[in-house]
């Protein structure tokens, strides 16, 4: 038996108990955990935003070391460290066969399956896919890609999620370009991934946004040049800051409608804004025919970062290694299985970046 972090049902609080996990079938890899992310994503499967089989096993963002593999499996071996992928390509939908994998069709059919057992037999299912808020997780081999050389295993748990996510919203989604200004909406750990990748990629005015003056601090550390506190100005606010324009590209990394509307709002005409956040279908975001033509804005969803992992992970290790990119300043906890639902609590509050599991 192994400890996990283990949701019976949407709307009930997260139990710890020991589970029963099979060893793995063909092409399947069993993993040791040695850190897994505590993400927005998680809190909207506990309570209902994002539908998926439960009761499960909770966690999506991970790193481990390999213990063991099914028949089939050459990529990884026993020892090998690697990081989870939550969401891998079938690469036969239509999606895939258009380069669009981040969009596959069957991502997240594995969370359908039966993925371990509670000591009294009841049957759970992976969250995401994979499981990673336990000690060890048995996932697909589609879900597992080798920690890349010179990355710390701990903090390659976060390029599972929301690393890869901040960068592929301003390098795939967003595209930004030398010298553009840059919003981002909202600080926890993706918005300072975010943030991280606007600088990389050379954005001048870089301004975060959110509702705690407390992470100004945390903010510009990863990059921002400008803070503003949310409010009704925030628009306002940002177009004085770059120029009387408003910014070229804004990043919405909270999933509220106002929110949506606001990062809309403060950029320039023709400018483009990415949508990250998940929010609930209760959250409408309203646009008049006129202003939709007027401003020539685009507006645009962003799933994972609109990222191929095999292909951005080792672009994100060369940047890790150079000193660039900083895993480490995204975390503001690290806790055990048991702080968990501590760690929902504070998302909910709006409280501090990346809370990190570690085993």
């Amino acid at each position: 038996m192994i400890r996990a972090a283990i949701l019976p049902a949407v709307g009930s609080p997260l139990e710890i108990a020991g589970i029963e996990l099979p060893e793995p079938g063909p092409g399947q890899v069993r993993i040791r955990l040695a850190a897994a992310g505590v993400c927005h994503s998680d809190l909207s499967l506990s309570n209902g935003t994002m539908r998926l089989p439960m009761p499960a096993v909770l966690g999506h963002e991970g790193a481990g070391t390999v213990l063991s593999v099914g028949e089939g499996v050459t990529h990884v071996a026993p020892g090998d460290a690697v990081v989870l992928n939550w969401a891998p390509s079938c690469g036969t939908c239509h999606p895939c066969s258009i380069g669009e994998i981040w969009l596959c069709a069957d991502a997240l059919t594995g969370a359908a399956n039966v993925h371990a057992v509670t000591e009294d037999g009841t049957e759970l299912h992976p969250g995401l896919n994979v499981g990673a808020f336990a000690e060890e997780t048995v996932v697909a081999a589609g879900c597992v890609l080798p920690v890349p050389d010179g990355v710390p295993l701990t903090d390659a748990a976060l390029l599972g999620c929301a690393v890869l996510t901040g960068w592929g919203a301003i390098h795939h989604a967003a595209r930004v370009r030398q010298g553009e200004s840059v919003a981002v909406f909202g600080v926890g750990g993706v918005g300072l991934a975010t943030l991280q990748a606007a600088r990389i990629a050379g954005a001048s005015t870089i301004v975060a946004v959110d509702v705690s003056p407390e992470k100004e601090a945390l903010a510009r550390a990863a990059g921002a040049t400008e803070y503003v506190v949310a409010s009704e100005t925030t628009a306002r606010e940002i177009r004085k800051l770059t120029g009387g324009q408003g910014a070229d590209v804004a990043v919405e990394c909270v999933g509220r409608a106002v929110t949506i509307r606001t990062a809309w709002d403060s950029t320039r005409r023709g400018g483009r804004t990415t949508v990250v956040g998940i929010g609930g279908k209760d959250q409408q975001v309203t646009f008049n025919a006129l202003e939709l033509f007027h401003w020539g804005r685009t507006l645009s969803g962003c799933v994972y970062g609109n990222s191929d992992p095999a292909k951005d992970l080792p672009v994100l290790a060369e940047h890790i290694r150079a000193g660039r990119l900083d895993l480490s300043t995204l975390v503001t906890e690290r806790i055990t299985l048991d702080g968990i639902p501590g760690a929902f609590d504070n998302m909910l509050a709006g409280k501090g970046g990346r809370a990190l599991v570690v085993f």
